[in-house]
């Protein structure tokens, strides 16, 4: 069986999408420094307290899920922009013109907690993307050390290269134990799952996915993040939470302006069109990956 691939903080953005593109998965080791985290946890926790229990088998029955992160931690805001990550995600997206946010959360899974089923992130969809086309990535950062014994997530390397499986047996995992500061990044079309926690003690972890610009989110930033908080952000991060077009006539303002215009008047001036966009767009779709015909 082949083993989750680890590493280092200086790999390029191209190696580790070459990687998942492969496999399906990639850890990369000490990111960041494991205080970002730990801020994190400092301007989340409160909420985290406050957030009910899921009431599903998929949910899990002893897990929590604590969403719009974006308006409620400064340091998941920088987590959101690290450029490795976006980097590597865009070309693991067949190299998207456009890409956001699609769901921030805190996963926190407490004792006794069993094996959430495996699935597919792509699947929220519900939508058969032809295969070799990624729609979506997704990397979970963990607050807490990722072990065997806590849950650490659960992954079917190679899965996203067999299509939709109604079954795949437990033995065809594997777990992706790291270190708080390290991060996994995975494609959407890969088979995964959080692990049981046989330890005494709650797993809590940051699970941040991104989509392709013109993709509904799973998680609504502009519901999620107050209008007054958005209001403050830095405007690339606003971009990636979808207030930028997905594509030149994609989540138009009024009147065709550009949806920025909400926080720069100035750009919501009919029709206004950034022309620099024109060939941006144009160039990204010319040079965008192929979708790629894989046989089981």
């Amino acid at each position: 069986m082949k083993t989750l691939e680890r590493v280092t903080a200086d790999t390029t953005a191209d190696e580790v999408a070459t990687i998942v593109h492969n496999d399906g998965a990639c850890i990369i080791e000490d990111l960041v420094d494991p205080s970002l985290l730990e801020q994190v946890a400092a301007e989340v926790m409160e909420h985290v307290e406050k957030t009910p229990g899921s009431n599903n088998d998929f949910g899990g029955m002893q897990t929590r899920r604590t969403g719009g992160l974006a308006g409620r931690s400064p340091a998941v805001r920088q987590l959101l922009m690290h450029p490795l990550i976006l980097g590597a995600g865009t070309k693991i997206m067949s190299e998207a013109p456009s890409i956001q946010i699609n769901n921030t959360e805190i996963i926190s899974i407490g004792p006794g907690e069993t094996l959430q089923p495996l699935h597919r992130d792509q699947d929220v969809w519900a939508y058969p993307f032809p295969p070799g086309f990624e729609p979506e990535f997704s990397v979970i950062w963990p607050i807490s050390d990722f072990t065997v014994e806590n849950g650490a997530t659960r992954l079917v390397l190679g899965s996203h290269r067999r299509g939709r499986r109604d079954a795949i047996p437990e033995e065809e995992t594997q777990q992706a134990t790291m270190s708080k500061g390290s991060v996994l990044i995975w494609t959407g079309s890969l088979y995964h799952g959080g692990g049981a926690n046989k330890s005494d003690s709650v797993r809590h972890a940051l699970n941040l996915a991104y989509c392709l610009g013109w993709l509904r989110q799973e998680e609504n930033q502009y519901l999620a993040v107050p209008h007054e908080v958005a209001a403050t952000l830095d405007p690339e991060l606003l971009k990636l939470m979808g207030y930028a077009r997905g594509g030149l006539g994609l989540g138009n303002a009024v009147d065709r302006g550009d949806p920025m215009g909400v926080f720069d008047p100035e750009l919501l001036r009919p029709g206004f069109i950034d022309p620099n966009l024109i060939g941006e767009y144009r160039s990204a779709s010319a040079s965008a990956v192929p979708v790629v015909s894989i046989s089981n």
